[in-house]
């Protein structure tokens, strides 16, 4: 609805915007009356969809080499600017699943947004943490590897110590990618990525005003 002034800004995985996954997670979004962009973080370089046990095969190392937060902030503030000037939205969310929740996070830090929702978060530091005291809502997946429990617990730690509205559900059963990418036929996989999902509509319901 292009009529609506509240804008998600969704960053995605590796993957890109090109994985109908996300696609699809951009329309369920939509549907729930949010004008969302989702731009391409990559130049069209995405990788190709690979399961998660397979990156090793894809020269992930290199990949990230030439995607790093020098070359992708600027794209995502480029963006942002975009959605600032041509819709003057009353209030903007941003999601980030792996990859892009880095993104969300350094956003939320300079209140650039005014909330942010992430699943199975890759690559964000305690310092970017550290300057978050908008809301964020998190989704983790027991098994994570990227965002393990210590990373969890500290997490919570510093969003604790910040006075920041947040929240934190870990999904038993489920490994990294599972809120965007995820088995349908496998039960408690399909579960738990609704739950993320609805979880994150109803955070933004309350904080995206």
């Amino acid at each position: 609805d292009k009529t609506s002034k509240k804008v998600i800004f969704f960053l995605t995985d590796i993957f890109g915007h090109v994985l109908s996954n996300a696609q699809l997670l951009a329309d369920d979004f939509a549907a729930q009356g949010y004008y969302v962009i989702v731009p391409d973080l990559f130049g069209g370089d995405a990788i190709p969809w690979t399961p998660f046990d397979k990156l090793g095969d894809v020269g992930l190392p290199e990949w990230l080499g030439k995607h790093s937060l020098e070359v992708v902030e600027p794209i995502v503030e480029k963006v942002l600017g975009h959605i600032k000037e041509d819709f003057a939205p009353t209030s903007i969310g941003a999601v980030g699943y792996c990859f892009g929740a880095k993104y969300v996070v350094r956003l939320l830090g300079e209140k650039k947004i005014d909330a942010g929702a992430i699943a199975h978060p890759s690559f964000v530091a305690d310092e970017e943490v550290e300057k978050v005291t908008s809301p964020l809502i998190i989704s983790a997946a027991q098994t994570d590897p990227i965002f393990p429990l210590e990373n969890r617990v500290k997490t919570e730690e510093i969003l604790t110590k910040n006075g920041a509205i947040f929240e934190i559900t870990v999904y038993s059963g489920v490994i990294h990618g599972f809120a965007c990418r995820v088995d349908p036929t496998i039960a408690i996989a399909k579960y738990a990525k609704e739950r993320a999902f609805f979880s994150q509509v109803a955070f933004f319901a309350e904080y995206l005003k």
